[in-house]
């Protein structure tokens, strides 16, 4: 079916599948987002604490993604340590909004060198049905412009916490794009079974000035030049479509 440009959901080749968004959903969070992408379901919530900074950053906050796969999303997780799949999830989610300077690091700063805010983004996988990278970042990102921080201040050693709460202060909206290819063909947003048979993956995520901040490739082959310029371009337009619907959501 592949061959001859069709879909066993009936989707073109550059379509997602149906994509629902909702924000706000964790109370004890400072932040969460719940997002459908087709049958998979992907829940990631955003918790403010404060700790040191990193020695070789003293006047930077500190973020952290981490993503666990739970059993009764699919036969294939494993209770335990986190699987290469689940690290590879949070790296690429954390690379997206790393490498797109998304968050403001530097506002996080409480007293340079000693107290920052730690930005905690947890990714929780609840159902697998394919393309658990765009949909994890969708729900990172919904979930960090839904995130309202307390105001903290230091007094002496001591960090106040104080009752107002502002949102937690944002530069970009990246956004990832994942592509399979099977045999020859190029698919937009791949379902776990076109996963199951696919050559290669590529996620590539474009910033909100449409352009390339972070790109990881997994399966055994590669792609050719010209089909790595084709995916920008398609990456560039889907990730403005997806950014569209995450912003209605995240600031409505």
């Amino acid at each position: 079916m592949i061959s001859r440009g069709k879909r066993i959901d009936d989707r073109g080749i550059e379509n997602y599948r149906t994509i629902t968004i909702e924000a706000g959903l964790i109370e004890k969070a400072n932040g969460s987002a719940e997002v459908h992408l087709g049958k998979s379901r992907v829940l990631v919530g955003v918790k403010v604490q404060t700790g040191p900074p990193f020695p070789d950053t003293p006047d930077e906050g500190v973020l952290t993604v981490n993503a666990e796969l739970v059993p009764l999303a699919s036969p294939s997780f494993e209770a335990g340590p986190p699987s290469e799949e689940a690290i590879e999830l949070a790296r690429v989610v954390d690379r997206g909004i790393r490498e797109s300077k998304a968050v403001d690091v530097k506002s996080l700063v409480l007293e340079k060198g000693k107290k920052v805010q730690v930005v905690y983004v947890d990714v929780y996988v609840l159902d697998h049905d394919g393309n658990l990278i765009d949909a994890a970042a969708m729900a990172a990102l919904t979930a960090l412009i839904n995130a309202k921080v307390p105001k903290m201040e230091m007094k002496g050693d001591e960090v106040i916490v104080k009752s107002s709460h502002h949102p937690l202060p944002l530069n970009n909206y990246p956004v990832a794009v994942t592509f399979a290819k099977v045999n020859g063909t190029i698919l937009v947003d791949p379902s776990l079974e076109e996963e199951q048979v696919m050559n290669a993956r590529l996620t590539v995520t474009i910033d909100k000035n449409g352009r390339v901040c972070a790109m990881q490739k997994g399966g055994q082959y590669g792609f050719t030049v010209e089909e790595l310029k084709r995916a920008v371009v398609v990456a560039v337009e889907k990730a403005a479509e997806n950014r569209a619907k995450i912003l209605a959501v995240a600031k409505g």
